[in-house]
């Protein structure tokens, strides 16, 4: 069964302004709830086809309208919640929106309507079995998308690509399933059960069916959440520069006076439609060297952003190869970057290669000009190729890193399984418990199985009014 949240809070109605802050030419105020009648009654003063817009006055406590606008009812069960739900289409300033929405709290005091909490209304489509848990959080992922293909992904996610995949791979391991625990059951059967149903073969279909849902499932994670990226070097070596050149835009203040930088600065880019989050930071150095507090604190922070990195692009001054002191230097960043982060060796400068150091460059070394532009397209590429992003195209569904931890956990238990079934039917039981948990893992992904705390997790991420 699917997991039910505190039941007191989802049986009241909920309002909010569906439309984000700001000044537009259209606003909406939505409500949801079991019965809206007497609140339509009181803000429309008349009933409404269901479905169908209606322009009319939003009549205020007075008897005079707030605003004049479009009212749509969607009667439940078909609605974005299940519930009824009322939409009222009004001017977009702040200010009517807010003098509509205290209306409808007022007006709906009796039936004990209050403010929705952030994701509400998506949180009881999922309740009322209108989407499931994937599919829900493909919405905040469309509204979140920063890229078009994240958008696009995500719109599959909602139409439910995703969620049949993960159905796909549950069913074959809820058949087996039923089949070891029936088995179970007779244990004076004399037959070699795991043989005659063909068990392993069976798994071997299922573990590779997930091997390709997973692998695309951290494409869509890629694509969902991106990769934290983060300029890491000596003072002066063009961090700043090469940020300003990826984002396209004068971010960073560059000089050539060492240690400009203080603070992080970053911006998030799209290399074929990932988000990439680049972070530039305080060059390193050790305290010793630092200008003063400020920038000790800088390179602090510098060594922070670096451990929660996904990948360090570690860039090197090709015009001071060769100089003892800036190599020792690079040589005691590179001995405190942490071992398990991904690492691309850069090497700027190539504008001034006929003062660089000379000295073979490490096999896989980029070399680029931040300041030319040149050899930006072989760091764009490195960085997809760090990544893991396969362009894949239209295949892609959004995902998030809990998918990916989920769908793990279910290989895992695959492989559990698998262990157990060569062991043929002397380990039915742990067969059994083995793909039980695969099960269960899957379940998670759709909500089919799914701890209260982790719906509030999910849904308090989202914007107030959806």
């Amino acid at each position: 069964m699917r997991a039910t949240a505190p039941l007191a809070r989802h049986g009241e109605p909920i309002a909010a302004i569906a439309t984000a802050p700001g000044r537009g030419a259209v606003g909406i105020v939505r409500v949801s709830g079991a019965d809206l009648a007497p609140l339509i009654a009181a803000l429309c003063g008349r009933t409404l086809t269901p479905r169908l817009a209606t322009y009319l006055p939003f009549i205020g406590a007075d008897g005079q309208a707030i605003d004049h606008g479009l009212a749509i009812h969607f009667p439940a069960p078909h609605s974005y919640t299940g519930e009824d739900v009322l939409e009222l289409q009004a001017h977009g300033g702040p200010v009517v929106l807010q003098l509509l929405l205290a209306r409808c709290l007022e007006a709906g005091q009796a039936l004990g309507l209050r403010v929705a909490d952030p994701g509400e209304f998506t949180e009881r489509a999922f309740l009322n079995d209108k989407l499931d848990l994937a599919q829900a959080e493909a919405v905040a992922d469309l509204i979140d998308a920063s890229t078009e293909a994240a958008a696009r992904s995500a719109g599959r996610s909602l139409r439910g690509a995703f969620s049949a995949q993960v159905q796909a791979l549950a069913e074959p391991i809820l058949r087996l399933r039923m089949l070891v625990e029936a088995t179970l059951d007779f244990p004076e059967e004399e037959i070699d059960f795991l043989q005659k149903a063909g068990a392993r073969a069976r798994l071997d279909g299922i573990e590779a069916a997930l091997a390709g849902v997973l692998a695309q499932a951290r494409q869509g994670a890629l694509l969902s959440e991106g990769l934290r990226v983060v300029l890491a070097g000596q003072p002066n070596v063009g961090k700043s520069s090469l940020l300003n050149a990826l984002a396209g835009a004068e971010l960073a203040i560059v000089t050539p006076i060492p240690g400009t930088t203080r603070d992080r600065v970053s911006q998030t880019i799209q290399i074929e439609g990932v988000p990439l989050h680049v972070i530039d930071t305080a060059g390193l150095r050790n305290d010793e060297q630092a200008a003063d507090e400020v920038e000790r604190i800088g390179i602090g922070r510098s060594w922070q952003a670096i451990g929660e990195a996904d990948a360090v692009i570690f860039l090197h001054d090709l015009t001071r190869r060769g100089e003892p002191a800036y190599e020792a230097g690079d040589a005691a960043i590179a001995a405190r970057l942490p071992p398990g982060t991904a690492q691309l060796q850069v090497y700027n400068k190539a504008d001034a290669a006929e003062v660089a150091a000379e000295g073979a460059l490490p096999a896989d070394a980029i070399v680029l000009s931040a300041r030319q532009g040149e050899g930006l397209d072989s760091l764009r590429q490195a960085l997809l190729v760090q990544a893991g992003w396969v362009a894949t195209a239209d295949g892609v569904f959004i995902a998030r890193t809990r998918h990916v931890q989920a769908l793990r956990q279910a290989q895992a238990h695959l492989a559990g399984a698998q262990q157990h079934a060569a062991q043929h039917d002397t380990a039915l039981d742990l067969l059994a418990e083995e793909l039980r948990l695969a099960h269960d893992a899957l379940g998670e992904i759709t909500g089919v199985v799914t701890p209260d705390a982790l719906l509030g997790e999910i849904f308090s991420r989202f914007c107030i009014g959806k």
